[in-house]
Parts: C-alpha cells; structure tokens; sequence
C-alpha cells in the first residue's frame, strides 16, 4: 500500500478506538477524522461529496432525514401510545413477552423495509412501553437493532448490501428468499433464546404497573384522530413506494424527503418544532463516518484487504467461503458494508466464474450476503440501524455507550455467523 493509504488506516483506527473509549464525542471524532482525511490528500472533494463508493451517501442521510420528519409528526397523533399499549396487553404486561413480540415484529418487517426505517419506527413504541412497565428499555432496543440487521438479512431488499449482490451476481429475489430466509428465521429463534439469557435481569415484573398498563384503553391515547390518520396514509404511501421504487424511478431517500415534506405541509404542524426533533447529531456523525471510510475506500486499503484474503483461497471452494464469510464479518464490524461489498462483488463475481459459475460456486455470493449484513451485528456503529437507535437513546435519557452494545453484539454475531458455516455446508455441498 501507499504511504497515504497507510496513513488513511491510522487516522482511521485512531479515530475508531476514541469513538470506542467514548473520550471524546463521537460525532466530533467523526468530523475530526474526516477533516484530517480531506487535509492529508487521503480523499478530497470530489471524492467525500460527489462518489457513489468512497463518499459521502446522501441516500442514506436523506432517507433518514425523510423519515424522521415523518416520526415527528407520527409522535403528535399519540399513534405510538396505542401501539404500546396493545402490545403490552397482548402479552399480558409481561417484560419479556413484550420483547418477543418487538423483535419479532422488528426482524419480520426489516425484511421488507429498510433497516433503519423499522427501527425508527419501533424505537419509540419501546420507549414508551418500558416507561409504562418500569422496566430498562436499553436491553429491547439492543434486542431490535439485532433483530432488524437479521431480519434484513432475509431479502433481496431487505438490506442495501443484497441489492448490490444482486446487480453483480444475478441473483433474483426468489433465490434470495428461499436461500437466505429459512436460515434468517432460525436465527430470529436463537436471538431470542440470546436475550433471554443475555437480558436476563431486565424481565423484571411489576403486578402494579402491570395491573394499570392492562387497565388502559387503546384508544384513548390517539390525541388527534385527524392527523393520525393523515400520518398513517403518508406513511402507507411511502412504504408502497418503497417496494415499487424500481417501477417508480424513485429512490428510497427521494420518496422519504418527499413524504416528510409532504406530511409536514398537509398537517400544518409547526416545521420549527417538528425540525428540532430530527437528530442532527446522527446525520452529521454519519456524514463524517462516510468520509472516514470512503478515504481507505479511495486509497485502495479495502481492495488490497479484499484482494489479499481471496487470493489466499483461490480454487478451494469450501475454504473460500468460511474466509469470505467471517472475513465480511469482521470488516463490516467497523467498516460501513456498503462499500465493503460494493468493492467486494467483482472479486466474488471472478472466483464465482474461476469455480465454475454454477449453483454450487454461487455459494460464494451467500457467504459474502450472510457475512456483510450479520457482521453489522457487532459493534456500536457496525450498521446504520445500530447508530440511530443510539441517537434515539440518548435523546430520550437512556445513553448506550459503545461497550455496552458491542458486548452483547460480538456474541450475537460470533453465534449467528457460526451458524451459517453448517447452514452452507447442508445447503451447498
């Protein structure tokens, strides 16, 4: 590698272990990495604003943007109060229970949305069920940001990473769906047999709480029928659009900033107050994380990684697959997996052909998916989804620091990629 890109690698380990030692901010060590990538030559302009693969993606800022317009308004309408309460009915006022039918919900509907888009829905229904209970709420939202990177895991859309795989490979949604889902599932179950083990101590329960929890009325909570029901169609029209974007022409980012503003102008809810709510901290540590790693994008550190580990394996099938699988893993851990994979597709696509280019080498693009959407698991800022619901934490009081997800994501992510290796094994050879 070159002398920069050797330098890109320690600006940006650097940066990792103060956002891990949680010593100084971390959107400030975000912007600090990033102005002194851009300072050093590591990336410039045209590269952090304008690439597609080392740069900046608007795609996801303004997606978040869009929606978290849309959860502002939702929150005034008192919609998130009812979806509490009816879940906290349905399992009886029992903690974990209530956990089970989050993370259920979570990882089916992270399959068909975008991850974070789930969890910026679900997030809050936690908040305020927690708050009624008297239990912690930290232990569920951890348990949903499990469950949204498995569940997304499950689909061609479900997660950005598969719809690159797909591009490259041919792939078609079906084949996504019987490969990859049956074993999504599985791990959906040993999630929550993990966090009843893992979160043991927050199933606490209380008969008196419980007791006035089971005593509410749903609908009493609904504070303005009217814009509920303004929100709820809103939002149906942007989920519908979602999955016809392709038809559309539309990218996700366009429909949610259009259905935010669309929202906002059609429920004359005050924009100043709706705007104070979006978390700004989030959006701008994600544009700094962005420009971090589209600088070892740009300087080649990602390719000579990727290059290296293949190489290594080259025309020795089952050996590649576990090196790719827990490689794509381990580097989607701290590195975004949307480059990772964007840079790892033609390397994949030439050992797929180098093997034969038959089911049986597609193997290859499945340990790839598995290990770069999974891996995303294991730290504090592994995924997307990870980073807004930390957002959403500390807004609300309850900070997670980065030890206290990564913790619990490690085994997480240690037990669900193990669970892939006999997965392909029975499935491919």
């Amino acid at each position: 590698m070159s002398t920069i890109a050797w330098v890109a690698v320690v600006v940006f380990a650097g940066a990792y272990v103060l956002i891990a030692t949680e010593k100084i901010n971390r959107v400030a060590v975000a912007l600090g990495g990033a102005a002194i990538m851009l300072a050093l030559g590591a990336t410039d302009a045209e590269h952090a604003f304008f690439s597609e693969d080392a740069g900046i993606d608007w795609n996801v800022i303004f997606l978040l943007l869009g929606m978290m317009l849309i959860v502002g308004v939702l929150k005034r309408t008192g919609l998130f109060e009812f979806v509490a309460i009816w879940s906290a009915k349905k399992a009886r006022a029992r903690p974990f229970p209530i956990m089970v039918i989050l993370v259920v919900v979570t990882g089916v509907v992270s399959a068909a949305l975008d991850n974070v888009t789930t969890v910026l829905l679900v997030a809050p229904v936690t908040l305020l069920v927690c708050d009624r209970l008297g239990v912690p709420p930290i232990p569920f939202l951890i348990a949903e940001v499990f469950a949204s990177n498995i569940g997304g895991a499950g689909t061609l859309v479900g997660d950005p990473p598969n719809i690159i795989i797909a591009s490259r490979s041919g792939l078609t949604f079906n084949e996504f769906l019987s490969v990859l889902a049956p074993f999504v599932l599985i791990v959906l179950v040993v999630l929550l047999a993990l966090c009843r083990i893992m979160f043991r101590t927050a199933f606490r329960y209380d008969a008196e709480r419980a007791a006035k929890v089971m005593a509410l009325r749903e609908r009493d909570a609904i504070r303005d029928p009217r814009l509920a029901v303004l929100s709820l169609s809103v939002l149906g029209a942007v989920l519908v659009a979602f999955t016809l974007h392709t038809v559309l022409g539309l990218e996700p980012s366009v429909v949610a900033l259009l259905g935010g503003l669309l929202l906002l102008a059609l429920s004359r809810v005050d924009a100043n107050e709706v705007a104070r709510e979006v978390e700004w901290p989030t959006l701008i540590f994600f544009a700094g994380l962005f420009v971090m790693v589209g600088a070892l994008v740009a300087t080649g550190v990602i390719d000579e990684l990727a290059h290296a580990a293949t190489g290594a394996v080259e025309g020795k099938l089952w050996p590649a697959t576990l090196l790719l699988l827990w490689a794509s893993a381990g580097l989607s851990a701290i590195v975004d997996n949307i480059p990772y994979v964007a840079t790892m597709s033609p390397i994949v696509s030439e050992l797929v052909d180098a093997s034969g280019g038959n089911d049986h080498a597609q193997v290859l693009w499945w340990a790839l998916a598995i290990g770069a959407d999974l891996g995303g698991n294991a730290t504090a800022v592994g995924a997307s989804a990870n980073v807004v619901v930390l957002g959403l934490a500390q807004r609300a009081g309850h900070r997670i620091t980065f030890w206290g997800f990564t913790k619990y994501g490690l085994i997480v992510t240690a037990i669900s990629v193990a669970l892939a290796v006999p997965y392909l094994w029975l499935r491919f050879f």
